[in-house]
């Protein structure tokens, strides 16, 4: 006859993090709302090819194609928010919370770029904002994987595409001195 203690939940008889239904129920939260938010600043902010101001700009030769930077920042939000989810859905362990607010103030941070980028033209402050995102991002891919390390494992493309956008955006500084609204004054 079961007991109260053999119908206990997944998580206290072993069982993977993944097979307790909270990660599924995080993903299905957090993905959508990480990729909505990020489309909906971007579209806002003005970050596609129809920008006057950036149409007019000379870009650096390793600049890549217009549509790619959508589809690699599709990829990258859903990572990044599959990473969070396994991180929010795991059961209480030590660094949880420091990783969850490291990852909410980076995504927060995350967002004012392209408003300030494009909408703004501070492309000096753009840069800056990207210096402090990867900073950001660096502890939170840090306390994920102490928390979960596939987690942390899938925080580095973003790693990796934050080093390239902040390459870009000093290319783009360097090759438009005066397209910067902060060095004009306005």
């Amino acid at each position: 006859m079961p007991t109260a203690d053999s119908l206990a939940a997944p998580e206290s008889l072993g069982e993977p993090w993944f097979s307790t239904g909270s990660f599924a129920r995080a993903v299905i939260v957090a993905v959508p709302a990480i990729l909505l938010m990020g489309g909906l600043v971007a579209r806002i902010a003005g970050s596609t090819d129809t920008n006057p101001w950036y149409q007019s700009l000379s870009l650096p030769v390793f600049q890549p194609p217009g549509p790619l930077f959508g589809i690699a920042w599709a990829i990258l939000y859903t990572l990044i928010g599959v990473a969070f989810a396994m991180v929010w859905g795991t059961k209480a362990v030590p660094g949880k919370r420091l990783a969850i607010a490291l990852f909410a103030v980076g995504f927060a941070i995350n967002l004012t770029w392209s408003p300030v980028f494009f909408r703004l033209h501070m492309i000096s402050a753009a840069l800056g904002i990207i210096a402090v995102m990867l900073l950001v991002a660096i502890a939170t891919t840090w306390s994920f994987w102490r928390v979960n390390r596939l987690a942390g494992w899938l925080m580095l493309p973003y790693l990796a595409w934050l080093c390239f956008a902040g390459a870009l955006n000093i290319a783009i500084m360097m090759l438009n001195p005066m397209a910067d609204a902060m060095q004009l004054g306005i």
